[in-house]
């Protein structure tokens, strides 16, 4: 059974390795409809998303940043979780789901360059549009 689990473990590495060597999303949006630049101080990760909206909906969405595989992934990962989703639905995403979709145990001191592109998204959309719309 212990070796099931370390392949398992060995499996959502290369997922998120394969999330950070080839983020999804990448990029910038020429004139989006939210857009918000982040860091976390501690570790030098940055992040930047861009939004597009349509009709309250996620139309397209792309994410520049720079740290660890942990930050980039998972800010890789909650573009493809959140494109097509309503901004109802993307204010119910929490910290819960971020870490359920890198799949693997982050540790405290991991845990805000887990949620970095979280944070980033949720200011982003807060900043843009009135938080009844969300």
């Amino acid at each position: 059974m212990q070796n099931d689990f370390a392949g398992m473990d060995e499996l959502y590495r290369d997922f998120i390795l394969d999330h950070y060597r080839n983020p999804r999303n990448a990029g910038t949006l020429e004139k989006p409809d939210a857009t918000f630049e982040d860091n976390n101080p501690m570790c030098g990760d940055k992040i930047r998303m861009d939004v597009k909206l349509r009709d309250g909906v996620v139309e397209d969405i792309k994410f520049r940043g720079r740290g660890c595989a942990i930050s980039q992934a998972s800010a890789s990962l909650l573009t493809e979780a959140v494109k097509g989703k309503s901004l109802r639905e993307i204010a119910a995403v929490g910290k819960e789901q971020v870490l359920e979709n890198l799949g693997i145990p982050i540790s405290a001191a991991r845990l805000k360059c887990a949620l970095l592109g979280l944070k980033v998204l949720k200011t982003a959309l807060a900043v843009t549009k009135p938080s009844e719309d969300l």
